[in-house]
């Protein structure tokens, strides 16, 4: 059994004496694991940094084998991000939520093709953050968990928008919140690909915002499905310090 693909490396583990396991996640083959003959050297450290994008060789001898992979770099995110310790720690967020998430060799073209332009935004623009958000939504409807931010579950205006309701993930306008409205998740202009009216420029309080409500859906939802172990804690510094820089 053997595959080509490209992909982009979410974590190495040194195994033996020289030798690393990889976890890349590349379109045609999601999340899969090999092993890296060498990878565990000095000279294979540099390449085998998380983000890496990766022309990949896969071979095993049965297909339920976990196989080894022969890496050739494409290009290196390290650089644009070491620099800027928000952009880390999206690149950090980023591969964690993927490892934690995905299941094991089920393709997502459509979100492989989100992340890899996801993350060549990290470091060189400072919207990016906007971007992680509607990946995290995009991570949701990619496994099931999507939220449908159309129209009122309510009344089904389209008007006015303003909540979510934990409950069915369905938007939900001001008007029909009415005393409900404090046990709904906010729905900022940001979860909607819009600016606040008035406002030039990104928001990051809406961001910071939509945040707490794909983490609420995140975490109950589709944490709560895969396995008793609490969301990655990289998620929880990069949206923490969305929120600080939102105060400033």
């Amino acid at each position: 059994m053997e595959w080509r693909d490209q992909g982009v490396l979410l974590s190495a583990r040194k195994h033996g004496e020289s030798a690393a396991i990889i976890e890349v996640f590349s379109a045609r083959h999601g999340r899969h694991a090999g092993v890296v003959r060498g990878g565990g050297g000095r000279r294979a450290a540099p390449v085998l940094q998380p983000g890496t994008q990766l022309d990949l060789h896969w071979r095993a001898r049965l297909e339920e084998h976990i196989g080894s992979f022969t890496v050739e770099p494409v290009g290196s995110r390290a650089g644009a991000v070491m620099g800027d310790r928000l952009a880390l720690a999206g690149l950090n967020a980023v591969t964690a939520l993927l490892l934690y998430t995905l299941p094991e060799r089920d393709p997502h073209p459509e979100l492989y093709h989100r992340t890899v332009a996801l993350l060549d935004l990290l470091g060189r623009s400072e919207t990016w953050p906007l971007d992680y958000l509607r990946w995290e939504l995009a991570l949701l409807e990619a496994l099931g968990f999507g939220l449908d931010l159309s129209s009122c579950a309510v009344s089904g205006t389209t008007d006015g928008l303003a909540y979510v309701s934990p409950k069915s993930g369905r938007a939900v306008s001001a008007a029909a919140a009415g005393r409900w409205a404090d046990r709904l998740l906010p729905l900022p202009p940001a979860l909607l690909g819009q600016e606040p009216e008035g406002q030039e420029g990104q928001d990051l309080a809406g961001i910071s915002d939509g945040l707490a409500t794909t983490g609420f859906f995140l975490e109950h939802r589709l944490a709560a499905q895969l396995s008793d172990r609490p969301l990655p804690a990289a998620r929880r510094r990069l949206a923490d310090a969305i929120a600080r820089r939102a105060r400033r």
